[in-house]
């Protein structure tokens, strides 16, 4: 826990130190960084998503290797 509120605060730091903003703005993306992470897993993920749809082969290959995970780890 220790180590992510310090990544945490150093990216305040970063945010409010080296972008060229108004202090506001400088002030609201500091504390609204980490939501790009989140953003990026959720965007992935809905992709992945998509691919299962869109792309049967892969959806199947998925699947499979879904129902083999299972098979071995129980």
């Amino acid at each position: 826990m220790q180590v992510a509120l310090l990544i945490y605060v150093v990216g305040v730091a970063a945010g409010l130190i080296l972008t060229d903003a108004r202090p506001l703005a400088r002030l609201v993306l500091a504390l609204a960084w980490p939501i790009g992470p989140l953003a990026f897993v959720v965007v992935v993920g809905g992709l992945l998503v998509a691919a299962l749809y869109i792309f049967p082969v892969f959806g199947a290959v998925v699947a499979a290797g879904a129902v083999a995970a299972w098979w071995v780890l129980t």
